[in-house]
Formats: C-alpha cells, structure tokens, sequence
C-alpha cells in the first residue's frame, strides 16, 4: 500500500503549489457612484408613490462618506439644471454644483446644462472642481471644448488597476440645444459613435486602461447603439431618458449599463472587481434617496433657508400658491409601456379642448405624479415641464395605425404615446383591435373599430408633430394641420381650476402587454472561479485527500 500512499503525496503536494499562487491573486474591487438628470430638484419631493423622496442634501451627505476612499468614483451624468421649471432652478440655476467639489470625480455635459446661455454657463463652470466631458461637443474648429489635461477622457489609476472614463452626447443634441444655449455660440456636436470609438480605442490601446466606463448623455437607445457598435465599453451609466433601470446587459454584448431614473431619486452602485488586472465581476443596484440616508447639515440648512427666501421672493411666489386640489394620485407610472392615469387625464383634456377624435402625446412630456391633495403651480410644472401648444392635424386611418404602431414600436422608451380618443392591443409590437370613440363630442356613445379610409382629427403637442424624430415625418404626411393656439398646460391648470377635485383612473384604453425584456446581467466568472471560491475548493479537496491518504496508510 506504500505506492498509492506516495503517489496520493506527489498529488497533494502538487495541488499545495497550485493553490498558493491561486489564493494570493490579488483582487481590487474598484466601486462606482453616479447620479444623473437632477434638474435643480433640491428638496425631497412625491416620487413613485411616496413623498419624501430625493433632496440634494441626503445626496452630497451620503456621497462624501465615499468620496476620499481610493478606490472609489464618483460621477455626474449631467443636467443638473432645467430651464424654467422647477422654480429654484430659475433663481439659483446652478448653485448646487459647487455643493459637490471634492465628491465628484467628473461630470457629462447634459443637454439642459447651458440652458441659460453660453456666459452663464462659463461663470457656473468656473465654479467647480471637477471637469467637465464631452467627447463630441466640438468647437468651430472642430477640436473638443472639454478637455482635462489636454484629453477628452480621463484615467484613474487605483493600485494596478486603470480606469478610463469618457462622455460623448447624443445625436438629438442638435436639434435640442439652440445655439443660444450651447456652452459657445457656435459649438457644434459630433458623431457619437464615431467619437467613442476614438476614445475607447485610445484609451484601450494608448492608456492601457483594464476598463472602459461611459458618463455621457444620451437616450438608452443611443447608449445601445455604442454598445452594440464600440467594442471595448464596459459599462455605461444611463442618462437623458430619465430610465429605472437595474444593472443590465445590453443584448448581444459585453456592456452592462444601469440607469438612475431621474432628479436624485437614485443613486446607481456598480462595483468592478479585478484580477489581475482582468475585470472579472460586474455587480451593482440602485440605491433610493430618501429618509435612510444622512443628509448633509450644512447643505440641508442652506437648502432650507434659500427655499424660503424662494416662497418669500414676489417673482416666484405665484409658482407656491394653490390651484386646485387632486382626488387621487395622478400617476406617471408605467408611461413607457402603456397607459396612465396622469396620461389619460391630459389627453383627454387635450383631445376635449381641440374637438379632435384622438390625441397623442408623448410620454416624455410628464415627469412627475400629482400627488392627493393641493395642487400648487409648481406641480402642475414640474408634472409638465414643457410649454407646449396644441396641433391637430387631418389625418386617413391607414395613417393614424402607422402613428400608433410607431408608438408601439418605441415601447420602453419615452417616445412610447398616451392617448385619448382610440383603444387597442398591442399584439406582436403593433397596434391591433384599433378603435376610435364613435362620437368625440359624446364619449359615452362608446367606440367603433378604425376605418382606415376616414379621415380623422388627430390632436398633439406642437413638440411631437413638428419636432420628433420618427412622430414628425408621419404627421407631415397629413399633408397640413391647425395651429389652435392652445397651450397644453394652460388648459391644464384651467381645467383643474373649474373641476378640482380632479381624477383621473385607467380604462384599458391601452392593453396591458409584455415589452422585450434585456437579459439579466451575469457576473463575468466564466472563465474563472474568483479566487477566494477557488481557494475553498481546493481546500476542501486537500482535505478529503488527506483524509483517504491515512485510510490507506492504516490500511
């Protein structure tokens, strides 16, 4: 029996050597915050069904406990201010920004940061100590306005591990920020596919960075488009499109992307772990602002003492004074896959004021729930921001099944429509069982199928029939419209004056269906057990071969 008793030795002592180097691969686990689209919502609001949620002193309190570890960034994906509503945007634009110097690592330029003008934007700018990215925000010349050590990226270096961090905008920055606005009159914005790919090439093959993190503005389906089209992103930290998302990974790629939702509500929380300087975990979840998390003293004092300077100040004191009062809850809630009771009560009102047959609008134009109870200007505000008029445009039932589907195709996404007027299914990723109230001016005559050669009077915002990519081209086709002069909000706040208490209920005029999911994240450990687990293993494997080793020799 002495030669399986040696040969079980020469395994052991094979494995001893194999497991030493294995249990001390060093594993750096680098940590990542972001935040993004807060819009100036200084003060803890009504959020998804619950008051109290947000408030920029909870953020900079609960951020700066993590901003001096070394292996933690911070990151701001930009849009911290919001031309015109909310009210403490409008007197104090940017003065929160400075509140977050020694926190935030680097900050995207967001669409809505130069709202009030290239100057203002410079003196705001001149106030932080974080840079600003923007890969593709270009000036005259064509060279990128943001640049921090003379790069259009950055590198943070944490032990052995480097990680390269850049923002590019999407391409609705053209048509969405005028020339007024843009952080110089005649700042232009390029590709930005074609500018990640330059950066994340640089920075894989130049910087020799171990990860690839993307801060920048754009919708979610412009983050996919990356993902899917730059090799190399690993993850990207979702803005623009004020999206809830949990850690993801886009469809056919290696990228995950996580998204915060929208003004401080969350805080995203991704961790990267390494070995040997391969990143071999990706790990995360959305933190919620609210009561549990320790608001900053100072901040929260000054916070306090500049709304009240606020409420007291003559210009604004109109945007505190009540309007009417709520029933019930009216809620965004759903809005991107189908309806909602804050969608039906303003397409209604919108399709009632024009005499229309149908109204659409889309979802992107309600950020925020009325809440029970009194209902002030700035809610009514910051529940619909845009000032928006009204557009009724002729068009043939073939065409108004086109505009639906094409609603139904941006299911997901903020361009997705609420309606009035029409009820369908959405079967397949289209509009089926299509029916239009029989009679506009009498709903309770009920409704009849689509007849696709009628002509119908289609009722939406001046935004979504002259300005939005994909909604624009097919109202064009009307051939003609009716500028009504009625601007939505206005006819809003009037109704909820003549009829408050106001409410509003779902009625199925938009079934309930399944949107594509996006696979679940997977932690990258494929290749790999990560080191402590393979350790356990092999310990435990030593030992059931000691075990037989002793059997053996007593035998």
């Amino acid at each position: 029996m002495r030669k399986p008793f040696a040969l079980l030795l020469v395994l052991l002592l094979f494995i001893a050597a194999y497991a030493a180097p294995v249990a001390a691969q060093d594993t750096t686990t680098v940590t990542l915050f972001h935040f993004s689209d807060y819009h100036s919502h200084a003060l803890p609001f009504y959020s998804e069904g619950r008051p109290d949620q947000g408030g920029v002193a909870r953020a900079v309190g609960y951020l700066r406990q993590f901003a001096a570890d070394p292996n933690t960034l911070i990151f701001n994906g930009g849009d911290m201010m919001n031309l015109d509503v909310p009210t403490w945007g409008v007197k104090y634009t940017c003065i929160e920004w400075p509140w977050f110097n020694g926190i935030v690592d680097a900050m995207a330029f967001g669409n809505h940061d130069a709202d009030y003008g290239a100057d203002h934007f410079a003196q705001c700018r001149s106030q932080i100590d974080y840079p600003l990215l923007g890969a593709n925000v270009l000036d005259a010349a064509g060279n990128p306005l943001f640049l921090h050590n003379d790069k259009n990226y950055m590198v943070f270096t944490m032990g052995e591990v480097k990680v390269g961090v850049f923002a590019v905008v999407g391409p609705d920055f053209e048509r969405l920020v005028p020339p007024a606005r843009r952080p110089l009159a005649d700042a232009t914005f390029g590709d930005s596919v074609a500018a990640a790919r330059a950066v994340v090439r640089t920075l894989r093959e130049d910087e020799g960075v171990n990860a690839v993190i993307s801060i920048g503005h754009g919708h979610f389906e412009d983050d996919m488009r990356l993902a899917q089209q730059v090799p190399g992103i690993d993850l990207i930290f979702g803005t623009h499109s004020h999206l809830k998302r949990e850690l993801e990974l886009f469809p056919g790629t290696n990228t995950y992307s996580i998204s915060p939702y929208q003004y401080l509500t969350y805080i995203s929380r991704v961790q990267l772990s390494f070995r040997e300087g391969v990143l071999v975990n990706v790990s995360g979840a959305l933190l919620p602002v609210d009561a549990t998390m320790p608001a900053d003293p100072d901040v929260a004092a000054r916070v306090a003492q500049l709304q009240a300077e606020l409420e007291a100040d003559p210009t604004y004191a109109p945007m505190f004074a009540q309007i009417g009062t709520a029933a019930t809850e009216l809620s965004e809630s759903g809005k991107l896959t189908g309806e909602t009771t804050l969608g039906n009560w303003v397409t209604d009102i919108a399709r009632a004021a024009t005499g229309s047959h149908l109204a659409l609008i889309t979802s992107s134009g309600f950020r925020e729930a009325i809440p029970p109870g009194p209902i002030i200007e700035e809610t009514l505000r910051t529940s619909m921001p845009f000032a928006n008029k009204l557009l009724v445009f002729p068009m043939n039932g073939a065409l108004v099944e086109e505009v639906l589907n094409y609603s139904v195709s941006r299911r997901g996404f903020d361009f997705f429509s609420q309606v009035s007027g029409v009820r369908f299914n959405i079967v397949e990723g289209r509009a089926s069982n299509i029916q239009v109230l029989a009679d506009p001016a009498n709903p309770a005559a009920g409704y009849v199928p689509l007849d696709l050669n009628a002509t119908y009077q289609v009722a939406t915002t001046d935004f979504q029939g002259l300005i939005a990519a994909g909604y624009s081209e097919i109202f064009a086709r009307a051939g003609s419209h009716t500028a009504t002069g009625i601007d939505l909000r206005d006819q809003v706040r009037a109704h909820i004056q003549a009829n408050s208490p106001v409410s509003a209920q779902l009625d199925g005029r938009i079934s309930d269906g399944s949107p594509a999911a996006i696979p679940a994240s997977l932690p990258r450990t494929a290749a790999s057990p990560a080191p402590a687990f393979a350790a356990l293993l092999l310990l435990a494997l030593v030992s059931s071969l000691v075990g037989l080793a002793m059997r053996i020799r007593r035998a």
